[in-house]
């Protein structure tokens, strides 16, 4: 009886077989052999790198989508796509095939955002979404925005990310540290981050907040009895600008996570801020 060797394989079982490893490998196999093409383009395979309730997600589509196949359908989902109105986008990320969400400005909860004296809606150049939100000038930043952990994949670890730009005419953002936070649950982490470019540049309103020097030093020494983690606006291949709030793991149990950005300490003005939303997505 002589050994069965994988070409001896029906294609629909080395399909099945194949369904097991990931989206890169799956591609990276059609190169070995026709016959490997083959499998590896079969629906069996590419139905277990869609998530489980694609459907659902396809009929949230802002502007509906045609695919021959779910290989096809898969690679068209892993751009991200607008759903629910439009505020917010979804996409499969290529190489875990886990899940993707963007919330817009228009689904956070902003302080005084709806009064146009402290911000203003408008269409943000490079922006996904329709509308985005700069502000004017606050006293009291806080930026909140939940998601509910059923939407995403399970036995995931997510990051989540305020997506922002900096105006020309940005001031205060940086004088006092923002809180950023995430909560899930019993779970709560906290660190700070500064709103400026690595390269701190002069800043045009500076001498405006030269009263709050006192504040930033009481801080400071604040921060020596209880160390909190700083983070910094990292840029992002879009041209946008993200500080990551913080990460969470998505167990399967229905949680609402919270995630948040705010600097109410101080009492000086900030402005110039352009917020885009919060991208939630699989850290690797």
């Amino acid at each position: 009886m002589g050994t069965t060797q994988i070409q001896d394989l029906p294609e629909d079982c080395l399909a099945h077989i194949i369904a097991f490893t990931t989206p890169r490998d799956t591609c990276q196999s059609m190169l070995v052999s026709t016959m490997f093409r083959n499998s590896a383009e079969l629906d069996l395979v590419w139905n277990k790198f869609l998530p489980y309730d694609y459907r659902d997600i396809i009929s949230k589509l802002v502007y509906p989508i045609e695919f021959s196949s779910k290989r096809d359908l898969f690679f068209k989902l892993s751009t991200p796509l607008l759903i629910d109105g439009g505020n917010k986008t979804f996409a499969i990320d290529k190489f875990t095939n886990k899940k993707c969400y963007m919330l817009s400005a228009r689904e956070l909860s902003i302080a005084w955002a709806s009064h146009p004296l402290y911000w203003c809606w408008k269409r943000l150049l490079h922006s996904r979404f329709l509308k985005g939100v700069e502000l004017i000038m606050v006293c009291s930043l806080q930026i909140l925005g939940t998601i509910n952990t059923r939407i995403l994949s399970t036995n995931t670890t997510y990051g989540a990310y305020l997506v922002v730009k900096l105006a020309d005419r940005a001031f205060g953002l940086d004088s006092l540290p923002s809180e950023i936070s995430i909560e899930v649950g019993n779970y709560k982490s906290r660190r700070k981050t500064y709103l400026r470019h690595n390269e701190r540049k002069k800043q045009e309103f500076e001498h405006i907040f030269t009263q709050h020097k006192t504040d930033r030093s009481r801080l400071r020494s604040r921060s020596k009895v209880c160390e909190v983690e700083e983070c910094d606006l990292c840029e992002r291949k879009d041209g946008w600008l993200e500080v990551e709030l913080g990460e969470f793991y998505c167990d399967g149990k229905d949680k609402e996570v919270k995630m948040s950005l705010k600097e109410v300490k101080g009492v000086h003005l900030k402005g110039g801020l352009l917020v885009e939303g919060i991208q939630l997505r699989p850290k690797y």
